[in-house]
Order: C-alpha cells, then sequence, then structure tokens
C-alpha cells in the first residue's frame, strides 16, 4: 500500500514514517510520497524513510499513491487538501480535527459518500490503551448519565486555537457519550474554557485548561452512572498515534471507517460552537465577527 503524506509539519508524521517504513511494522504499507511542510524538514523525512518523491501541491501525489494522510496541523486547511483524493475514491484519514466548520467536515462527508472512498479522522488518543481501557469499563457500568473529560487547549493558540488541542478532550468524551449533540454551552474563566452539552441522553463537560503553569495538565476522563463512577488519566505513550495509523491502514485495506460519519460530524459541532463562542468573548463592544 503507498500512502501519501500531505502536511509534513506535524509531529504525528514522525511516528507515522518511522512505523511504517523504519520499522516496518505494518506490513506492505509505505510512506512513498510527501505534499506540503518545509523543504528541510520534508529532506530530513524522506532520508529517514527512504521516500522517493516530494511534490510541492497535494494533487500532485494522484498517481503515486493508493491512501493519503492529510496531516497539516490547521483544520482550516483539510477540506480543500482532502477533497482532490476522496473524489478519485481514495482512503484518506484526516488527522485531527477534520475540519475547522461544519460546513467543511459536512462537505468532505459527501464527497467520501459520493465518491466511495473511505474517510476517517479521530483524535490520537481516542484509540490509546488508557483511552481503550476507560472505554470498556465504562459500558460495563451501563451507559453513563455524565461524562467529564479535562484536557489543556489554547484558545489563542497557532494552528487553529481551541480547535487544535481541543478536539483531543471533545473526541474522548464524545467516544463516551454516543448521541446527537444539543444545547452547548460555553463558559470561560482565565484559566479554562468549559463545554457543556448533552450528548443523546447523556450530559457531559469537557474542561479545556489554558496554557499559563508550569506543567501541562494530563488528560482525565471520568463516566458516572446511578451505580457508580469510573476513571481514567490518559497518558499517550511514545508511539500515541500508531492506533489511530492502524485503524486507518484496516480502513483502507477494508473499505469500512472505523468510525461512523455521524461520529465524525459531532466534536467538530461541538468545537465550532465553543470556537464562536470565544470569538465573540474576545470582540471589542458592539462587534460580532
Amino acid at each position: 500500500m503507498r500512502i501519501g503524506i500531505v502536511g509534513t509539519d506535524n509531529s504525528h508524521v514522525d511516528q507515522i514514517v518511522r512505523h511504517l517504513n523504519t520499522d516496518g511494522a505494518a506490513g506492505d504499507a509505505r510512506v512513498v510520497a510527501l505534499s506540503g511542510g518545509r523543504g528541510r524538514r520534508n529532506d530530513a523525512l524522506a532520508a529517514t524513510g527512504g521516500i522517493a518523491e516530494i511534490v510541492d501541491e497535494p494533487a500532485e501525489l494522484l498517481g503515486l499513491v493508493d491512501a493519503v494522510v492529510v496531516a497539516d496541523r490547521d483544520g482550516a486547511r483539510h477540506r480543500d487538501q482532502a477533497i482532490p483524493f476522496l473524489s478519485e475514491g481514495l482512503p484518506v484519514f484526516v488527522d485531527k480535527p477534520l475540519a475547522r466548520t461544519v460546513e467543511d467536515a459536512r462537505a468532505l462527508i459527501d464527497t467520501a459518500r459520493a465518491h466511495d472512498a473511505p474517510l476517517t479522522s479521530s483524535s490520537a488518543l481516542r484509540w490509546i490503551p488508557d483511552t481503550e481501557a476507560l472505554a470498556a469499563r465504562s459500558a460495563a457500568g451501563g451507559k453513563p448519565e455524565l461524562v467529564v473529560v479535562s484536557g489543556p487547549a489554547d484558545p489563542a493558540g497557532d494552528h487553529g486555537g481551541i480547535f487544535f488541542y481541543g478536539i483531543h478532550a471533545v473526541d474522548i468524551a464524545l467516544r463516551l457519550a454516543p448521541g446527537e449533540i444539543s444545547g452547548v454551552r460555553t463558559d470561560v474563566t482565565d484559566t479554562t474554557v468549559v463545554a457543556s452539552f448533552t450528548a443523546g441522553d447523556t450530559r457531559v463537560v469537557v474542561n479545556l485548561v489554558k496554557p499559563g503553569s508550569a506543567d501541562q495538565i494530563p488528560f482525565h476522563a471520568m463516566t458516572f452512572t446511578r451505580e457508580g463512577m469510573v476513571q481514567q488519566t490518559l497518558v499517550p505513550g511514545a508511539d500515541y498515534c500508531v492506533p489511530g495509523l492502524e485503524a486507518f491502514l484496516e480502513m483502507a485495506r477494508t473499505g469500512r471507517p472505523p468510525i461512523g460519519y455521524g461520529d465524525l460530524l459531532r466534536p467538530i459541532e461541538v468545537l465550532e460552537t465553543v470556537a464562536t463562542a470565544l470569538a465573540l468573548t474576545e470582540a471589542p463592544a458592539g462587534v460580532r465577527p
């Protein structure tokens, strides 16, 4: 399987190239071409992974690859980067977030459906062993009535503000709380952005902690039922991107996305609402973005 990567400045790309090319840990799957990113960065990745092709524009990967990872750190660019490949029926993994607007996310999903092109996107933390363990323990106790997830995020950060890191905690929360999103509320303090909403019949609270302390807070999740509570600190290991990469490779081989398309849309619904609330909070008096 020939894999192309769009957007190589993301540190996740190092794990992908190491796992597939250096370690040869996924059978015949190899990264064979790169697009985007800085010249020296691409040259280093090419040397490390034995990658022969570096092209300027994403569409130039067509004909060179069988599947694509869109790894650009800014979700605002993902729609334009992924649609050329989905339109040709290629399997595409869009690294988090899928997009920065519901409109863009729907356009990606609609294109995937129209061309029978498998599409997936997720936070890498969705698949790590700690999250898997928490999901299993939570499911054993029945459907949760309350899910609380906390993690770091910077509303003013590069690469899309709250979307760039906020997607981790939101995606974890929504893995634990299925159902339609409603009633998204955003509360902002000096230290935290709190998103609270209902997913199906489950109340969800996501605490996004702004940078500023000496140590970054860990990701942590709790689920509550009438009978009890389970909780887990979620610690990414050295190869925390690998489980999500393996889910993508399985999709590419079978044509079956690991996450339903409705569930791809839900975190973007939440985060777009949060981002809009943050923009209103920061706007001068009388100005509405």
